[in-house]
């Protein structure tokens, strides 16, 4: 059972992400310096292996807050939605905004990722305490 809420809050937090990048795809693909076709999609979004990535890192992220969780007593909604906000904000967050400040991208890429690492692991947070 813990296995499929985990494939759960993983599919979960892809579908919450495919809402969150494409209502920011304009901003996010001028911060992130995405090559543009002619159409005004990524060059790119023909490959499917980005998406399988995102899939197994989802899946493995949500395998560890499922174990955090368990070894943490996080039970019930509430506290799943606190829990996965807290993983998203302060350690997700932190580490993207590491990274990219490092990579010298712009302030504007580390928000909207970072906000979709929050708010994504805030999602998978809320799922994995439902059932």
């Amino acid at each position: 059972m813990e296995f499929i809420n985990v494939i759960v809050a993983a599919v979960a937090a892809f579908a919450f992400g495919a809402v969150w990048y494409m209502s920011l795809a304009k901003p996010w693909m001028t911060a992130a310096e995405i090559e543009v076709g002619e159409d005004g999609r990524p060059a790119n979004s023909d490959d499917k292996v980005p998406y399988l990535i995102s899939m197994v890192c989802l899946i493995i992220v949500a395998g560890m807050m499922r174990h955090i969780f368990a070894l943490a007593g996080i039970e019930g909604v509430g506290k799943g939605l606190v829990a996965g906000l807290g993983i998203g904000l302060f350690l997700a967050t932190p580490w993207i905004a590491t990274n990219y400040s490092f990579a010298g991208k712009s302030r504007k890429l580390i928000l909207i990722d970072g906000g979709y690492a929050t708010f994504g692991c805030t999602v998978m947070g809320i799922v994995l305490t439902l059932f």
